[in-house]
């Protein structure tokens, strides 16, 4: 039979054996409880976001893996900021101020997704999503927290 992939879309730690998971896997023969205990486990950090996830069962051998994708920088802002949506008037509307920290923390969950080939270069794209939801970092325009990067005022945060 081959492959079986279950895309779903499960709030952050909440996955449950439910539909659409338990009809899909189920047949297969494999343990859902493994699999939405696998899906838990790897989503635990997203709580209270929508995580897209896909599930992958080789249904000869009854293995099985699960794939996360996060959920967009914008979302992990909005949540770390204790917001519901950014300014909607990016450049004139402030919606809120985070840390760069938070820019930090951001950049690390969405690192895997990103096509930036280090960690500063990552950073300074997150950043980007932080200047079009309205954001200030530390109470500076995220243009210039990504110049002062360039001119290595944030070194230290770049160790990988």
């Amino acid at each position: 039979m081959g492959k079986l992939e279950v895309p779903v879309l499960c709030e952050g730690g909440k996955a449950s054996g439910g539909p659409p998971l338990g009809p899909a896997i189920g047949p297969t023969g494999v343990p859902i409880k493994n699999v939405v205990d696998m899906i838990n486990e790897k989503t635990k950090e997203f709580k209270g976001l929508k995580v897209p996830v896909k599930v992958i069962v080789d249904t000869d051998t009854k293995k099985f893996e699960v794939v996360i994708s996060t959920p967009m920088a914008s979302a992990l802002f909005f949540k770390e900021a204790g917001i519901e949506k950014g300014s909607g008037k990016a450049g004139e509307v402030v919606a809120t101020d985070v840390s760069f920290s938070t820019v930090m923390k951001v950049t690390r969950m969405k690192r895997d997704s990103l096509t930036a080939l280090s960690l500063k270069n990552a950073a300074k794209i997150i950043i980007g999503t932080a200047l079009s939801c309205g954001l200030t970092i530390d109470g500076k325009n995220p243009r210039q927290v990504q110049k002062e990067i360039d001119e290595g005022a944030y070194d230290s945060e770049f160790q990988e």
